[in-house]
């Protein structure tokens, strides 16, 4: 009996001192071998690895990609020494642990300090060389790019990649929206104004174009109609000239019916004249002549 017991706590203790001597690390995860305090191993591959017991001790690390998400937005001047509000985030990941721990123990935390401050520090310099339109659309890519890559290049130092830096949102406080917002309107007004003065000037000038041609054709068709009237009365003319010369006596007669024809057009009209006068001479009765 006192064999198996001595057997049992044997096998115990081996399991005790081998689950001691070994330790796994994650696919999602570095980790580091300490050796009384000090680095002895970093280990970035998954799987099972042995290490001296009650000597060295393990630490991991996540390597995942991990967001630093500002809870507050952060306020910068501009190249017109107007201030912005900033929303930004930042993805980050461990690619150096030993350079992590000694940089920051480790601290998630203190990292994210770290690269706050970094970040902060270039996105102040970058919009103060910058006036508001710029950094709220027309610049916000190229600033996002430039921030990244310094960001990427200080933060190494203490093994970590920037991946993305990404200005979710850029706001103008209060007092400086309200003022932009009355220039900006201010300027659409005068654009507005503008814009109308001269849609004015083009109608007053399409008006002037438009009486100028009405007048030209009005005096094209005078002088057209009086061309064909003139025309007409010289056919007309002619037309008598040839009636008469052919039959004077008929042409007299005919004359006499038009003039009766306008002086009494009307059954109220009266006419009052002598009727032996030349007037009526083709409705007297016609006097036999004496041979």
């Amino acid at each position: 009996m006192q064999k198996t017991t001595r057997v049992f706590v044997a096998i115990l203790v081996f399991l005790i001192l081998l689950s001691m001597a070994t330790y796994t690390v994650d696919q999602r995860e570095h980790g580091i071998v300490f050796r009384l305090g000090e680095i002895v191993a970093v280990k970035k591959d998954p799987g099972l690895y042995f290490k001296v017991p009650l000597v060295d001790n393990v630490r991991h690390f996540d390597n995942r990609i991990l967001t630093y998400d500002s809870s507050t937005p952060d306020r910068f001047i501009t190249s017109e020494k107007k201030n912005v509000l900033v929303d930004s985030f930042i993805k980050w990941r461990i690619i150096d642990p030993a350079k992590y721990y000694v940089s920051v123990n480790g601290d998630e935390r203190q990292a994210e300090r770290r690269l706050t401050q970094t970040v902060n520090d270039g996105l102040r310099a970058e919009f103060g060389k910058r006036t508001i339109q710029e950094v709220v659309s027309g610049e916000r890519s190229e600033i996002m790019d430039i921030i990244k890559e310094r960001a990427d290049r200080e933060s190494n130092n203490i093994g970590i990649q920037i991946l993305d830096v990404r200005l979710r949102r850029v706001d103008l406080p209060k007092e400086v929206s309200d003022s932009v917002y009355q220039r900006m309107e201010a300027e659409r007004k005068s654009v507005a104004n503008e814009l109308r003065s001269e849609g004015f000037a083009e109608s007053e000038k399409i008006k002037a174009n438009a009486e100028k041609e009405k007048e030209i054709i009005i005096t094209d068709a005078y002088r057209e109609a009086q061309k064909l009237k003139g025309e007409g009365d010289a056919k007309a003319a002619r037309i008598y000239s040839n009636v008469f010369n052919k039959n004077k006596e008929f042409y007299d007669f005919y004359r006499s019916i038009e003039a009766y024809r306008n002086s009494v057009n009307s059954k109220d009209d009266i006419l009052v004249l002598d009727p032996n006068t030349e007037f009526f001479k083709y409705l007297q009765p016609k006097k036999n002549s004496t041979k």
